[in-house]
C-alpha cells in the first residue's frame, strides 16, 4: 500500500511543484475524477494484488480530499 504514494508524480508536472493552497483532486491527472473511478474498478478484479491497489489508491484520494477540505 505504501507504493500508492506514487500516484503523486503527478504533482511534478504542475507549476509550482507544491502549492499549499491548490487541491490535488481534479488538478493533477492521476487525481482526475475519471482516475479515481479506474481505482475504483481495480477492487472488483478478482486478484487480491489489484485489490490491494485499488484500496490504496482510494485510501489515498480519500486523504486528499479531506485536506482539500481543511484549506
Amino acid at each position: 500500500m505504501l507504493a500508492t504514494m506514487l500516484v503523486d508524480l503527478d504533482h511534478l508536472l504542475a507549476y509550482p511543484i507544491f502549492d499549499p493552497a491548490r487541491c490535488s483532486i481534479g488538478f493533477h491527472p492521476l487525481h482526475s475524477i475519471y482516475a479515481i473511478i479506474i481505482y475504483g474498478l481495480l477492487i472488483i478484479i478478482p486478484n487480491k494484488y489489484t485489490k490491494i491497489i485499488g484500496v490504496g489508491l482510494l485510501f489515498h484520494m480519500l486523504t486528499d480530499w479531506i485536506d482539500c477540505l481543511l484549506m
